[in-house]
């Protein structure tokens, strides 16, 4: 049941942006923020996680569990550290993912030597 769950519920995050793609002036980016923005908001309020486990992977995949992931960050940073959590704690919890794409984008492009258009 849970991957029945995952494969409805992230083909229909995928389907709402892709309308929101289609059918406003948004641009892919703000698109992209916009579901980090929700991510994060749900977690806050104690949504995130009712919602990721009905959804499975089709809710931790995509963008809002990367929201998810920098509330969790900044709330423990807050809890731990005072007030200079809010800047730490996003950082110490996503620094693997984001390293990672930094690293492997560089080196995609020294393969693939990319350019700009």
């Amino acid at each position: 049941m849970d991957y029945i769950n995952a494969f409805w519920i992230g083909g229909l995050i995928c389907a709402l942006v892709q309308i929101l793609l289609e059918k406003t002036k948004l641009l892919p980016g703000r698109i992209m923020v916009l579901l980090v923005c929700a991510g994060a908001v749900l977690g806050a309020v104690g949504l995130y996680e009712p919602f990721q486990e009905f959804a499975g992977a089709g809710a931790s995949v995509p963008l809002l569990g990367f929201g998810n992931v920098l509330w969790k960050g900044v709330k423990e940073a807050v809890d731990t550290d005072g007030f200079l959590g809010i800047f730490m704690g996003g950082f110490k919890a996503s620094a693997v993912g984001i390293s990672a794409a930094l690293v492997l984008s560089y080196l995609a492009s020294l393969i693939f030597n990319p350019k700009m258009q």
